[in-house]
């Protein structure tokens, strides 16, 4: 059963307020206090003297199991929000495979669900390593640059923030172990007309639910039996329609980075599950979700239980 092997994530320090970011993310004063009052979002994290290359390279040294182990690594997977990150002809995924000593491994992208596309590179790479032989690792990465209006922004919904995260995932292993995925596709929202953003706007908790419901009883499990819900950082007014649907207390989500830290583009899911365990809140043997949203091309709603 696929498992986890460790997670590591990088936020850089320099935290920058939705305030002073106003004038290029063209807010006025009033969408400035509902981004803080209503949906929490704080402030972002900022490192203006990294490239993307830097960021994944900081997020890779924080993997304490990878010094020695390089040789096992067969796959190298980037989950990316957008499709373009660098100029062309850079490739920070394949400068990175070089300078950590994983230059053999198969390296590629994974974009197709934006957002969501960390939870897709996680499956992916399950699959993989299931036809693969024994022993064999895949490394999975997330985290970009907020380094134009569109990845600054989601209009009337959130705020990029920078950061990058590291997984190494194995086809099996004593914790941490996959129960569940579900990824529910929604081509129908691909478009950028006004009554097509208002019907997803209507349909967001609905859909998100019920693809976190999927999950669980994929898992053969109950929310009840859920102790912790590790989110997308998109805003916290869009988690609190969610529990009121799902009949789970806020306090189950770990939302504490969207207010300090903002929207890590697909990082967002590891850098929580990061802050779950330094913090003691993965029991041994309990059951925890890790769910996304992406829009591009459509829509995907997409969730994962695994046992800690």
């Amino acid at each position: 059963m696929t498992a986890l092997v460790e997670v590591a994530s990088y936020l850089p320090e320099r935290r920058v307020p939705i305030e002073e970011l106003a004038d290029d993310l063209g807010l006025t004063p009033m969408q400035v206090k509902v981004f803080r009052r209503y949906h929490k979002l704080g402030e972002v994290c900022r490192d203006d003297g990294a490239t993307v290359l830097d960021l994944l390279r900081r997020a890779v040294a924080g993997l304490e199991t990878l010094p020695g182990q390089e040789h096992r690594v067969r796959y190298v997977l980037y989950a990316r929000t957008f499709p373009v990150v660098v100029p062309y002809p850079h490739n920070p995924v394949h400068e990175l495979c070089r300078e950590a000593g994983l230059a053999h491994a198969q390296a590629f992208t994974v974009t197709h669900q934006a957002c969501a596309s960390g939870l897709l590179a996680l499956d992916i790479a399950s699959r993989l390593l299931a036809a693969d032989e024994p022993g064999a690792l895949a490394l999975v990465l997330a985290g970009e640059k907020a380094f134009t209006g569109e990845t600054r922004l989601v209009p009337e919904t959130s705020v990029f923030g920078e950061g990058a995260s590291a997984c190494l995932v194995a086809a099996d292993g004593p914790r941490d172990r996959m129960l569940s995925y579900t990824a529910d596709l929604h081509g129908e929202f691909d478009g950028d007309s006004v009554d097509l953003a208002l019907r997803y706007q209507q349909e967001y908790t609905d859909l998100l639910v019920g693809a976190v419901n999927g999950a669980v009883a994929g898992a053969g499990l109950k929310l009840d039996e859920i102790d912790l819900i590790l989110p997308h950082n998109v805003n916290v007014m869009a988690w609190q329609r969610a529990c009121r649907r799902l009949g789970v207390p806020l306090d189950r989500v770990l939302l504490e980075h969207v207010a300090s830290a903002g929207h890590v583009f697909c990082a967002d899911a590891f850098v929580n599950y990061r802050t779950a365990a330094d913090r003691g809140l993965l029991r041994p043997g309990g059951h925890y979700v890790v769910a996304a949203a992406g829009a591009a091309r459509g829509a995907t709603f997409s969730a994962m239980v695994f046992e800690h």
